[in-house]
């Protein structure tokens, strides 16, 4: 008995891949093992194909509203694959720069400065710094 709906899996799957990368996704799903990929196939379908899959806001813009919060959560580890990601749905270098500043606003200064350490971290990885 599957625990999602084959569709919403095949969705969130292409989506996924679109915005973390093939290589990235392929490895995470090939990882999983009887106790993680009940999780992974979910989250595929809910979060990709269910939330990503709708069309109705740009993957420029989840990708934006994901980085501020996922910054605000201070879940680094995510943020810096969804700053990853954010670059592959066209986010630019000045854009994430405006999204720390914002998360530094409202969530304080000590959380922006783990958000630049990540961006930076990745900005480098990437060659864009």
């Amino acid at each position: 008995m599957s625990v999602f709906d084959e569709d919403l899996f095949l969705t969130g799957l292409a989506q996924r891949k679109r915005t973390m990368g093939a290589d990235y996704v392929e490895k995470n799903l090939a990882e999983a093992d009887d106790f993680t990929r009940p999780f992974q196939e979910a989250m595929t379908a809910w979060a990709w194909g269910f939330g990503w899959g709708d069309e109705v806001i740009p993957a420029k813009t989840r990708s934006m509203m994901n980085l501020a919060m996922i910054g605000a959560l201070g879940k680094m580890t995510e943020w810096e694959g969804h700053c990853r990601g954010a670059l592959n749905n066209g986010v630019s270098v000045e854009e994430i720069r405006a999204i720390i500043h914002v998360v530094g606003i409202y969530c304080g200064a000590p959380q922006a400065l783990e958000c630049f350490r990540s961006a930076r971290k990745v900005l480098e990885a990437e060659g864009r710094l």
